[in-house]
């Protein structure tokens, strides 16, 4: 079985998929991460290419963190400082060399994620 990661952002609040949120991927070693890579979310809040294809796949601990803040902003949220969510990191393990999507239920006040399919 191959490995890969996709997400899906989508905005509740507005009912819509989140277009141009920046996600930055990081693998984590110890007490260490390295950016791997930065992508921005398509018009459907999907990446136009898998985060982390077969090819570069790696078992292993990762975190993926989303810039909320300048989206929630772009996208008529009115301003707070600080605002209540702003950059929002998801740490987890992928074990075995399969499909892990990591979609995003975003709004101004609160989000969610789970393992999808």
């Amino acid at each position: 079985m191959t490995g890969y990661l996709t997400t899906h952002v989508l905005d509740t609040a507005r009912g819509c998929p989140a277009e141009g949120l920046k996600i930055e991927l990081f693998r984590i070693e110890g007490a260490g991460r390295t950016l791997l890579k930065t992508l921005v979310t398509n018009d459907d809040g999907r990446t136009d290419e898998q985060i982390l294809p077969e090819a570069e796949f790696a078992v292993g601990e990762y975190e993926l963190v989303f810039h909320a803040g300048p989206y929630l902003d772009a996208n008529g949220t009115p301003p707070e400082t600080p605002r209540f969510l702003d950059v929002i990191p998801i740490r987890f393990g992928m074990s075995e060399r399969s499909h892990y999507h990591v979609p995003l239920l975003l709004s101004p006040f609160g989000y969610s994620t789970y393992r999808g399919s």
